[in-house]
């Protein structure tokens, strides 16, 4: 499980030249232009209620890799940026729902998972600071009473059974405006979400029961390339390649050919990329379950022949994702190494939005993990980014790679994708 710690900024242990400070420096010379398309983007498409991305930094690329439409997380950020946090809920749920004043949080049906539960709990917190009345509703089905849960930071969250009476979600006592989903119905959207006539934010529509990675990342592709237009940039350097395939059946070692065919197509286009760029390190690729989170169902190969000899420990861990669902569609993207590291251990930064804002983030650190591999498993830790300045104030005075204007390029990269949720959500 994570635990949370403050320190100092990391460092990049590669050398700070090359491709990605040229993207910094792009993005810092044209942040007014920068930001007039960001507002553009914001009124065709109004930006999901909240979101993280999780992004990783080579050196050479700095890309998102995934994108979490029901973020946790929540107790990992940075304290002092909690009146950021406050003012974008304000605005989102004006936006969403004018007139409301009393908000329905509903979580996962976790209650042994207390690092999720400080996140419920904190955003409850912050929810309840931008001045609404917030309560929990539990979709755990045999809640019949409160219940309260005492929390190691020494608060206390109290879930509280749904109810749902014709078309209104409530509690015994509470009669809601809206309703803020932080569950990201992986195992279904629930009969009790159907009709419901209040808002329901973020849609169940955009749970992992219906929603696709590939999907989202074929709407970052198209937001990348008008992104890379405008600061006029390859958008290889923060646009990660990806391919997929059909119907994957990992125990019965269905589908194995077309994963190995995509798996080198993939890796020779990066090669391509790599040698453009003059770029000495070995291409890989990362597969995924397409749809889920929580990290699993997540694999690094660095050769076609791996996927033929993935032992059964191997073809386990890949057949199942969150709440033992079986994995039948497998996304393959280009592995974007971390240059990052913190004390010497890998880490990777993780930016969190309300609406349209950047509102902080902290870095992903695992000790036991390469710069190769996914961090987001069992044994990582937390760290809150630690900046003088919020995440959209970059100080064009400084070099491009200053923690200022790097957290800015994070924050900007972090919004393309953003974006692209957006335009998942308005489809």
């Amino acid at each position: 499980m994570g635990t949370i710690q403050v320190a100092s900024v990391p460092n990049l242990t590669t050398a700070l030249t090359g491709p990605l400070l040229e993207l910094e420096r792009h993005i810092l010379d044209r942040q007014p232009a920068i930001e007039h398309w960001f507002r553009e983007q914001w009124r065709k498409t109004p930006a999901p209620f909240y979101c993280s991305v999780d992004l990783r930094n080579s050196g050479f690329k700095l890309a998102p890799v995934d994108t979490n439409l029901f973020p946790g997380g929540f107790n990992n950020l940075n304290p002092a940026f909690e009146t950021l946090c406050i003012q974008a809920v304000q605005a989102a749920t004006e936006r969403v729902c004018p007139t409301a004043a009393k908000i329905l949080l509903i979580p996962e049906s976790h209650t042994r998972n207390l690092h999720y539960l400080e996140s419920v709990a904190s955003l409850v917190d912050i929810v309840g600071k931008a001045g609404f009345e917030v309560r929990v509703g539990s979709l755990i089905q045999d809640l019949s009473a409160p219940q309260k849960i005492d929390l190691p930071s020494g608060r206390q969250l109290t879930l509280e059974p749904l109810r749902r009476t014709k078309n209104r979600l409530h509690l015994a006592d509470f009669d809601p405006c809206s309703v803020l989903l932080n569950n990201d119905l992986s195992d279904g959207r629930p009969a009790l979400l159907e009709n419901i006539e209040q808002p329901v934010i973020p849609s169940p529509n955009l749970g992992w029961w219906s929603r696709l990675k590939s999907s989202h990342f074929n709407h970052y592709r198209d937001v990348a390339q008008e992104f890379a237009d405008l600061v006029e940039i390859d958008p290889w350097f923060f646009d990660p390649l990806f391919r997929n395939c059909g119907e994957i059946d990992f125990m019965k070692r269905e589908g194995e050919d077309c994963l190995a065919r995509n798996v080198d197509v993939l890796l020779k286009a990066i090669q391509l990329k790599y040698d453009e760029y003059k770029l000495d390190r070995k291409p890989f690729v990362v597969m995924k379950a397409d749809q889920g989170t929580y990290g699993m169902g997540v694999m690094s190969v660095h050769s076609p022949d791996e996927v033929y000899v993935l032992n059964r420990k191997q073809r386990t861990k890949m057949a199942a994702s969150k709440g033992g669902q079986l994995v039948s569609k497998v996304i393959l993207q280009e592995g974007v190494y971390t240059f990052e590291n913190w004390d010497g251990a890998a880490c990777e930064p993780v930016v969190y939005m309300i609406d349209h804002f950047v509102v902080g983030g902290f870095y992903r650190v695992h000790n036991a993990r390469g710069d190769d591999e996914s961090l987001n498993a069992p044994g990582m830790e937390f760290r809150p980014l630690v900046f003088a300045q919020p995440c959209n104030a970059p100080d064009t005075s400084l070099d491009p790679d200053a923690n200022v204007n790097r957290f800015y390029a994070y924050g900007v990269v972090a919004r393309l994708a953003l974006i692209a949720a957006a335009r998942e959500a308005a489809l």
